[in-house]
């Protein structure tokens, strides 16, 4: 999630992942937070867990 929308999601989730670039609100929204965007950060969990 990035976006004050996703705050729900983010809260929801059993672990929810902010990118690096996204609100105040969702930042404290998540569990974790990983890189942005142009730092490829869901790949970098996805590789994690997988």
């Amino acid at each position: 999630g990035d976006m004050p929308n996703d705050i729900e999601m983010l809260t929801w989730a059993d672990h929810g992942v902010a990118m690096a670039h996204s609100d105040p609100a969702a930042l404290a929204a998540a569990d974790e937070v990983t890189a942005g965007n142009d730092d490829d950060g869901v790949a970098v969990v996805l590789e994690r867990w997988f």
